[in-house]
């Protein structure tokens, strides 16, 4: 996190404000100022907004009565940050965009999230997040109630219908994968297959896959295969799930919910910065 930090000051140039300079000359002297919530919303990334206002300076005091995760009110001041107004303002905006941006992928979370927690459904995010923000945003979905799917491409198997396709068939590629799993004696690794229709969930079901993902199924195909699985594989519904359809989909029965919008499209948050 230091050194995503560290990269994007200098992007910005935190370190030559030229109107700050202008205007405040050396300092410009302590000031206070308020992260306020503009609209309700889920936090995440505070502490990542604390780490940029110390890196800027390890003389400015970060105070909040806030944690990741917790649901903040319209209006309501988030953290109160002391020191040199020049340090602020060098500071404030790259705090900003952290904060916003991962609030954002929290709170569109939380709102999946509360739309299916009457059923067993889980909300999983997918592999589709910003260059060098994974960790962060993936954080962020788990601050919004969410859960992780595969952190990287080096976590369990996922057979993709590009690695179906190069295989020329779903049996080749499981069994590709079991052949290597085979070599491996004590380990037992997970394996998930992707299907895109009824048939390829029942050669995934006579394969014994651990995981079906149903890749863009109709409701129709999703409870047909629900009824086909009967428990022996765990189903996984991806690809047009949005907060319109979430709940009729996590009514079928459907162990698992991956959405790749969850850190690809949640609009950023309206959180100010605001000196006293």
């Amino acid at each position: 996190m230091n050194n995503l930090i560290k990269i994007a000051l200098k992007e910005d140039a935190a370190s030559r404000d030229i109107t700050s300079r202008t205007v405040f000359g050396k300092g410009g002297g302590v000031k206070s100022g308020f992260l306020i919530a503009k609209e309700p919303l889920i936090l995440s990334g505070l502490d990542v907004a604390r780490a940029v206002f110390l890196e800027v300076s390890n003389k400015t005091k970060f105070v909040s009565g806030y944690a990741n995760g917790a649901s903040v009110k319209k209006g309501e001041r988030i953290a109160k940050i002391s020191g040199l107004i020049s340090d602020l303002l060098a500071a404030e905006r790259v705090a900003l965009n952290f904060l916003q941006h991962l609030s954002g992928i929290a709170t569109l979370t939380r709102r999946f999230v509360e739309k299916i927690k009457p059923y067993r459904s889980s909300l999983l995010d997918t592999r589709k997040t910003t260059p060098g923000l994974r960790l962060l945003e993936k954080r962020a979905v788990v601050d919004g109630g969410g859960k992780n799917h595969r952190m990287n491409l080096a976590e369990h198997y996922l057979i993709k219908d590009n690695h179906i396709a190069a295989c020329r068939n779903m049996r080749e590629a499981i069994k590709r994968v079991k052949q290597i799993c085979r070599g491996k004696p004590g380990v037992r690794p997970l394996i998930e297959v992707e299907a895109h229709n009824l048939r390829e969930v029942k050669v995934a079901l006579q394969e014994r896959v651990d995981i079906i993902l149903l890749d863009n199924m109709s409701l129709f195909q999703i409870r047909k295969a629900v009824a086909l699985a009967k428990g022996k594989s765990v189903l996984e519904v991806s690809g047009g799930v949005n907060l319109k359809n979430v709940r009729k989909i996590a009514q079928i029965g459907v162990s698992r919910i991956s959405i790749g919008a969850l850190t690809h499209s949640a609009p950023a948050v309206d959180i100010s910065f605001e000196i006293e």
